[in-house]
This record gives C-alpha cells, sequence and structure tokens, in this order.
C-alpha cells in the first residue's frame, strides 16, 4: 500500500534522529511542513522534525543566541507557554497508525480535531492507531506543547505530600522547579555546568505507517559462553511479534548462517553456534570484531551488529571490603574513562559527526569506558554502534539523578514502559556493561528537609522506583548486570557512597567542594570511582564565543552567569593561589586554570591506578560539555582538547610509571593495563629549574598486567630545593614497543624560583596542517600551543629540557581558517615573560 507520495519503511522502535530500524512497511515521515507557535500569537516559525523549541526560535531569527552572555535569564519565558507545532499530510487509505519518538516534555497529539495521544515521556516511542480519526485526502495534526514548567508544579501540587527535587536545595544552580515530576532530561532545568531553559520539541522521527496484520515487534539477543577451554559461543535470537503471525516463517541470519524458526506465541527464536569468535575487546584490550544479524519476517527485516563477549562485574568480599571491578572474556580489566552527558543543551543542535568526535577523543585519550549520566538522556541508537565500534564501554545509568521521585502506581508504571522500551533497544550492543538505577538519589535523601524529618517515607519510595527498574531491567534481560546506585556501597546498602572507599563504587568530592588540597586523593582507597573532577574554565578561544573583551574577568556579571557551580571560581582561584604565583592576567589565568585541573586529575588517577587491583575503576567528572561553561569537562564545547585531555592521554596510557608520595619516601610504580606482561626500563633523574639534570636511579622490571608493582623507592632528601623529578620509560619490544615520560614535584610549584625557558619555535605548513617545532633554553613546565581556531593539537601541557626539540602538530576542523598560534608555559604564566 502506497500512503501520500513516500516511500519509507516502518516498524517498531528505532534511533532517536534516525528511524531507520524496520525496513520493509511502507510509511510517511512527518519531517517538514511544519509551522511553531506559541499561545499568545507573536510568535511563528517553520520548523522540521526533529526540533527544540529554543533552537526553532534563534534558527528563524525570532531570540538571540541563548548561549551568549546573559541571554539565558531573558528566553526562560520559552518555556513557560504552550506551544504548538502543526501541518497537514495526505493520504490515499486511512487505515494507517502514528509512530512517535522523542515527543520532548508533555504533548498532547490531536488528529483532525480529536486528541489520540497524551505524550508525558520523553523516553519513550508511542503508536497509536489512527483509523478511526484519520481520512482518505488532507488531514491535520498538532502537537501541543504543554508548559513544562506549569505542568511541572500542577503535578506537584497533585501529590499529597512534598516530593522534594535539587531545585530545592536553593543554591541557584537548578532554578527551574520540580522537573522531578516529569520524565524529561532532569538537567534541562539547570544543572551545576548547565543552562536553565527546560527546551522541549522533537528528539526523534513522527511516521504514519499502514497498519498491519502482524510486524516484528523487537529482538532478544543472548549469548551462551561455554567453558574457555572450548572458546565457543551461542547465539540464542528471538524475534518478538506484534499481532497474528502464528505458523509464520522468520528467517534469521548471523555470522554468515542462516536459519528459519516459526512463529509460535507470538514468538520465533533460532540459535547459532560459533566454534572459534572473534572476541570484541575494549579498546586497548583487543579488537572490536562485529557481526551482523538480520531478522526477516514476510516484507520486514531488523539489522543489528552483534560482537561476541562475556562481561562480569565481580563483587566479592575481600580483606578491604568488597571489591568492584570488571571482567571482560575473563581478563579483569580497570575501567579508565569519564562520564557523558548530553552533547548539548539543546537537543536539535546535536550533530552525529560531532558526536563520534567526541567519542573518538575519549578513545584517543586511551579511556575504555563512559558512563552516561542518569540527569541526561537516554542516547540514540547510532551513539550504542559508536561506542562498539570503538571499544568504549558503557555504564549506563537509568534517568534519574539528584532528586527524589514520586512512587504511585501511574508513574511507576510509566517508568517500566520506559525501561522495557529501552533495554529492548539497547541490550544486546556489546559496549552495554553495567545498568545503574539512578545518579546520587541515595545522597539526596539526606538533603532535603523532608527527607531528613521522615527518612522511611522517602526511602520507601526510592526503593518502590529501584525495584520498578530492576524487575523491568531483568524482565527485558535476564543476563543483564544491575547495580542499583551511583555511587553505592553495594546490594541492598544504603551507606554512604561520597566517603566509604571499602566497597563498591564511590564518588568523590571532597577535593573540590570542600577546598582540600590536591593531596587528600591520595588519603582515600576507592575499589571504583566513578565520579571525581575538578573544574577550569573553557579554553580562551570558547570564552571569546560567549563574552565581549571587557567581560573577560571571573567577577564579571556576564563570566559568572557561566559558572553555574556556586562558589566555583572562588575555588579555582583559592587553588591557583595555593599552588601558584598568580597569573599575569586574564588569559593566562585560563591557562592556568587548566594545568590545575590537569594536576588534580592526574594526583586521582595516578594514585589510585597504583592500588591496581585493590582499584578497578576511575571516571572522570566529566568529559563533554553542552555549552561554552566553566566546568569540570576535558573536552571544549564543541569538542576541543582542554590542557585537561592532553594529560589524561598520558596518565591513562596502557603502560606507566606514577609516584606515590609516603613519609619519608617517593616510591615508583609500574602500571600495565596491556593484559600482557610488558618489560620495562625506566630511568629517573633530578632536574633543577635551569634544567641541568643528574641520574639519580634505573630500573628494569617484568610489568604484570594483574597488579601495578613497585619499581624504585627513594628517599625525600634525594631532591635538593630546586630540583624536580624528571623520568622516562621503554616498555615492550618491537612494534609494541612505547615510550613514555613525565614529571614529578614534591612541592607547590609556587616555591620554585622558575627560569624563563625562552622557548624559540618556528611554524611551518604541511599537508593537511601545521606543523609547530619548539626549543627550549631551560626548562620549560607545561608547554601549551593554543590555536585560534577548532582543530586537534598532537600534544599539549607537556615538560621541556634545555635544547630539546619538541614538534606538534596542529590539524585545523576546517581547512579553509588560518589560526594565528599562541605559547604558553608556567613561567611567562606567572612571571610574564613574552614569547
Amino acid at each position: 500500500m502506497r500512503i501520500g507520495s513516500f516511500d519509507l519503511f516502518c516498524g517498531g522502535w528505532s534511533d532517536t534522529l534516525d528511524h531507520a530500524d524496520l525496513k520493509g512497511a511502507m510509511a510517511m515521515r512527518l519531517t517538514q511542513n511544519w509551522t511553531f507557535y506559541d499561545d499568545t500569537g507573536h510568535y511563528s516559525v517553520p520548523v522540521s522534525v526533529p526540533f527544540d523549541s529554543v533552537s526553532a526560535l534563534y534558527d528563524a531569527g525570532k531570540i538571540d543566541d541563548p548561549y551568549w552572555g546573559r541571554n539565558e535569564y531573558d528566553l526562560r519565558w520559552i518555556s513557560e507557554r504552550t506551544w504548538v507545532a502543526k501541518r497537514q499530510f495526505e493520504l490515499t487509505d486511512a487505515n494507517i497508525e502514528l509512530v512517535a519518538e522523542g515527543l520532548d516534555g508533555v504533548v498532547d497529539v490531536v488528529v483532525n480535531g480529536t486528541t489520540v495521544l497524551n505524550a508525558e515521556n520523553s523516553f519513550r516511542s508511542y503508536r497509536v492507531d489512527l483509523s478511526e480519526v484519520a481520512k482518505i485526502g488532507t488531514n491535520d495534526i498538532e502537537l501541543q506543547f504543554r508548559s513544562v514548567v506549569a505542568e511541572g508544579a500542577a503535578r506537584q501540587a497533585a501529590q499529597t505530600f512534598h516530593i522534594p527535587g535539587i531545585s530545592d536545595r536553593n543554591d541557584g544552580q537548578v532554578p527551574i522547579a520540580n522537573g522531578n515530576m516529569l520524565r524529561k532530561t532532569q538537567c534541562d532545568f539547570g544543572w551545576d555546568w548547565n543552562i536553565a531553559l527546560a527546551p522541549f520539541g522533537v528528539t526523534g522521527a513522527l511516521d504514519i505507517c499502514a497498519k498491519t496484520q502482524a510486524r516484528l515487534d523487537h529482538l532478544h539477543i543472548a549469548q551462551e559462553h561455554h567453558d574457555i577451554e572450548s572458546d565457543s559461543v551461542t547465539v540464542i535470537v528471538t524475534a518478538h511479534i506484534a499481532g497474528d503471525a502464528e505458523g509464520d516463517t522468520v528467517e534469521m541470519s548471523f555470522g554468515g548462517r542462516t536459519r528459519e524458526a516459526q512463529v509460535k506465541g507470538r514468538v520465533a527464536q533460532a540459535k547459532f553456534f560459533i566454534e572459534a569468535p572473534e572476541f570484541w575487546w575494549p579498546a586497548g584490550q583487543g579488537m572490536q570484531p562485529l557481526y551482523d544479524l538480520e531478522v526477516r519476517m514476510r516484507d520486514e527485516v531488523m539489522e543489528r551488529r552483534v560482537g561476541l563477549r562475556h562481561i562480569e562485574l565481580v563483587v566479592q568480599e575481600d580483606d578491604a571490603g568488597t571489591s568492584f571491578k570488571f571482567k571482560v572474556n575473563g581478563r579483569e580489566v580497570f575501567a579508565k574513562g569519564a562520564n557523558w552527558i548530553p552533547a548539548d543543551a539543546l537537543s536539535g543542535r546535536i550533530d552525529r559527526e560531532e558526536v563520534r568526535d567526541l567519542l573518538q577523543s575519549a578513545v584517543d585519550a586511551n579511556m575504555n569506558m563512559i558512563r552516561i549520566w542518569g540527569g541526561g538522556r537516554y542516547e540514540p541508537t547510532w551513539f550504542y554502534d559508536m561506542c562498539d565500534e570503538m571499544g568504549l564501554m558503557i555504564w549506563q545509568d537509568f534517568m534519574f539523578s539528584c532528586n527524589l521521585y514520586p512512587a504511585d502506581e501511574a508513574f511507576l508504571a510509566n517508568v517500566e514502559a520506559e525501561v522495557r522500551e529501552n533495554v529492548r533497544r539497547m541490550h544486546h550492543h556489546a559496549c552495554m556493561a553495567l545498568w545503574c538505577g539512578d545518579n546520587e538519589l541515595l545522597g539526596a535523601l539526606t538533603w532535603f528537609d523532608e527527607s531528613k524529618a521522615n527518612r522511611d517515607r522517602y526511602l520507601v519510595m526510592y526503593d518502590r522506583l529501584n525495584r520498578t527498574l530492576e524487575k523491568a531491567l531483568k524482565d527485558e534481560d535476564p543476563n543483564a548486570i544491575w547495580w542499583p546506585s551511583s555511587p553505592s556501597p553495594g546490594y541492598f546498602n544504603f551507606g554512604d557512597g561520597w566517603h566509604d572507599d571499602t566497597s563498591g563504587d564511590m564518588h568523590f568530592w571532597s577535593v573540590w567542594h570542600e577546598n582540600r588540597d590536591f593531596e587528600h586523593y591520595r588519603d582515600i582507597k576507592p575499589r571504583f570511582c566513578s565520579e571525581f573532577g575538578f573544574q577550569s574554565y573553557p579554553s580562551n578561544r570558547i570564552i571569546e564565543t560567549f563574552t565581549d573583551a571587557k567581560d573577560r574577568n571571573i567577577a564579571a556579571p556576564v563570566f559568572e552567569s557561566h559558572q553555574k557551580n556556586a562558589g566555583g571560581n572562588e575555588r579555582i582561584a583559592a587553588t591557583m593561589f595555593r599552588y601558584f604565583r598568580f597569573p599575569v592576567d586574564f588569559p593566562n589565568f585560563v591557562y592556568l586554570s587548566q594545568v590545575q585541573q590537569g594536576l588534580a586529575i592526574k594526583t586521582a588517577v595516578t594514585y589510585w591506578r597504583s592500588l591496581k587491583p585493590h582499584c578497578m575503576g576511575a571516571l572522570v567528572w566529566q568529559l563533554n560539555d553542552t555549552w561554552p561553561v566553566c566546568s569540570w569537562s576535558s573536552l571544549d564545547y564543541g569538542g576541543g582538547w582542554k590542557l585537561l585531555h592532553h594529560m589524561t592521554q598520558k596518565f591513562y596510557a596502557p603502560v606507566s610509571v606514577v609516584v606515590n608520595p609516603e613519609t619519608g619516601k617517593d616510591h615508583f610504580k609500574v602500571v600495565n593495563d596491556t593484559g600482557e606482561n610488558v618489560d620495562i626500563t625506566v630511568q629517573i633523574a633530578a632536574v633543577n629549574m635551569h634544567g641541568v639534570a643528574r641520574p639519580v636511579a634505573d630500573a628494569t622490571l617484568s610489568a604484570w598486567a594483574s597488579k601495578a608493582l613497585d619499581l624504585v623507592s627513594l628517599d625525600h632528601g634525594t631532591l635538593n630545593d630546586d630540583e624536580i623529578y624528571v623520568f622516562t620509560w621503554q616498555a615492550g619490544a618491537g612494534e609494541d614497543a612505547v615510550t613514555g615520560g613525565d614529571i614529578y614535584a614534591p612541592k607547590a610549584w609556587k616555591t620554585y624560583d622558575l627560569v624563563n625557558p625562552d622557548i624559540a619555535h618556528t611554524i611551518v605548513e604541511v599537508d593537511g596542517g601545521y606543523e609547530i617545532t619548539l626549543r627550549a633554553q631551560a626548562l620549560g613546565l607545561f608547554v601549551a600551543v593554543e590555536a585560534s581556531t577548532q582543530g586537534r593539537m598532537s600534544n599539549n601541557a607537556f615538560a621541556m629540557l634545555p635544547n630539546q626539540e619538541v614538534k606538534v602538530t596542529f590539524v585545523p576542523q576546517h581547512a579553509d581558517e588560518k589560526p594565528q598560534f599562541t605559547i604558553r608555559d608556567l613561567y611567562t604564566a606567572t612571571y610574564g615573560a613574552e614569547i
């Protein structure tokens, strides 16, 4: 049957922003020709699906750039109004269904004057029979967006008692209240790094589909890994059918083999025995082969790519408490990574290739895991496809964060449907390592007056929600790895995951929020730290995108409006005063903030990696930014690498040497995450500020993959007052050989009398970019090359010895842009010498 003039396909759940999941049934995609207008009649603009409310108005020239200056505060009215998106479509047959994905907000769908759907969950899709309201010829469809601000308030008022959310903390970081009443991206209402605009719209696709007797609804894909000696896998594919297809044949192809299965009781199942599988590995542990799966019924096709792997979460009691570590294909893997937040605060601005670049940057920095944080959104299917291809394991939070939530039957039923749908969509991905109930809901029980006064009431509500999540997950995927909350000391443990380092996963924020020194990271020994971070400012190039020159001061109102963490600028400045001599101007203040951010995270990661296997994971908060803002990210908004990301690439290296200072001694340790023993040779020198070096030790060791090993210990008296350690290493042999190096200063950098490194440089255009060659006359510290345009620098935040030549390449994102380069180092940033 042909519907209108379109020849597209239709099916069950598919990708947000990319529908084509089920191929075969004709459909009309309602993408173009929408008009979006408000209830006052003052605004009316054309939009295309997908879209978000704020971007739509900006793209039409109706509002100023929401990310510039303090424009945010003048645009919150958008979320306070009722809006409508409307269009028409033509039919030659009225026996149809509407498939709606990503209706973001509280949305009433009206077709030909009849309300056919009340959508109130941004994380679900809906299929609606329109055969009773549709007609041959011209049809009208409206998406009526209720004000999310008014709807949240109304739902809060309807509760029998107040259910507090993060906005009740009254610190200004989440200024739009009652987001916890709605199944919507929680950080849309503001966060301590996000703009507060409560945008709404459509993040997915709207399709008019032919109504069929039966269709493929969803697939379940399970793997049975046999004993290690046989090294074989059985893949079980179960096709679930919507409608009556009893006795029909479903054809399934996997790994070059084809099976036919009959539909019985609305399911069809086939098994594929793979004798010699190519296993999928996390990045840095091996390759990521993916097998093609194709399932056909009648004229419909579903396709998946499946990686064969076995992931375990090992939670076992030991002398220190309880372990928390991942084992992949029988091998324990130290999880190195970061937390992921939405790629943009405005969904209409999210670009698939820009997201790919962000994920590639994670891999390029030697990460193997990202945690999709519970205050954002479930990512589209193509996101998980990318992670499969790149070897990025996913820690997937369900979308609950830092609030208390209703636990009435209607809310929990809505949540259950959300969980089932997303688990069905995502469970087969090789990258999926763990499903976690929420972010910091256990902590939220201690944040609010109501929950502190009546903990039992709110704890029971939490438990009802948590059990709903777990049961729905396990019903859909019995083999899924479940973790109740992050942080959590363990199953059925409602204890303090911020300060208990003996068990489970930990969030450690004392250094940032309590303004403690970096050395405090060494006071704890986490089993797995899934959140920790330290802020810096966005790069100077990014700051120029939201400020005038007069606003480039950390106390300027415009700049403060892009610092959402209460007291954040004060903590950055206080820390800088603790460790450094103060910078000479604002651009160097920005540079130095990124240096100290990198040093903070390096202190934590290098120590915790040295505890392996006691500690088996460190996920930095955070990888990316949602808009140009002061934050904990290692990547700027738009994907540029901050100095932290360059430093991360080094301290997450598969083979690394770290320094652990203890009373009286500095212990040099070797960390090896490659999965195989590696021979390593290390040279250690004492170097003064002029760059004069004297050797103090060297050692050779066979570094185990199973644990960090002591290499050499040096008395604190080894160094003179003006010296630091500079050490290099060579690991492996042949094509697998790697080299590395690092520095370690036992005192605050402000205590050293730095010497001008007098760095000379030349810049040469090369194919596709630029090569910058640098040579120093004295010790150069945290040498950084900045470009005025977006692009990728090959190295940054490095140390230089006298007469050492370092080559850095820069590849601009846009070949037609001619960048200007600025070179910075610790001396020029704090003493003022010009380069």
